[in-house]
């Protein structure tokens, strides 16, 4: 299993989500990719409603996808090989305790279009840095934060779009990029 495949189960998963009608938005390195910075994976990460994410069970558990936890939305596409998270509207990101931030409704949050439906740059942005900032194991979120800074040189000025609870967060980020390409005799 790899990128290769991981594209594939996205781009099957996406066409039954839309096909059907469920509100669905990527998240993870596949959207992140879209963002403007390349990263390799192996997995798809979307956003569901509940109810939504219950039909799409009901519909194709046994038919292509299969559930790794009972009950949860740790699934896998079991032609391809290829884990697909489902995280719930409402939850929220890293670890999932409450804060200001929580996965939005797809349905009312999530810009329609190819190859997929994905939540608002901000939106997305919000999550990773929330994740990261309160789960020591999903550092990660930070570092994707950080390299899309860099890769697709956001403003600094879009700290003013983001919740005031992460704002901080993207700008110590940001000013690290500035930084660290300041200082770095190759860039």
């Amino acid at each position: 299993m790899g990128e290769a495949e991981a594209q594939r189960a996205a781009e099957k998963i996406v066409a039954i989500l839309e096909a059907e009608n469920l509100p669905y938005a990527v998240i993870g390195a596949l959207a992140l990719n879209q963002y403007g910075h390349r990263r390799v994976t192996v997995a798809v990460d979307l956003v569901m409603r509940e109810a939504d994410l219950q039909t799409f069970k009901r519909r194709w558990l046994g038919r292509g996808y299969a559930e790794r936890a009972v009950g949860t939305g740790k699934l896998i596409d079991t032609e391809l090989g290829v884990n697909i998270d489902v995280l719930s509207t409402g939850r929220f990101p890293g670890d999932d305790k409450p804060k200001p931030i929580a996965f939005p409704d797809p349905a009312v949050t999530a810009i329609r279009g190819a190859p997929f439906a994905l939540l608002p740059v901000e939106r997305w942005i919000e999550l990773k840095l929330a994740s990261g900032m309160v789960a020591p194991h999903r550092l990660k979120d930070l570092a994707d934060v950080q390299e899309l800074i860099r890769a697709a040189r956001l403003p600094l000025r879009l700290a003013d779009d983001l919740d005031p609870w992460v704002r901080a967060k993207f700008s110590e980020l940001w000013r690290a990029v500035e930084q660290g390409d300041a200082d770095d005799p190759y860039s």
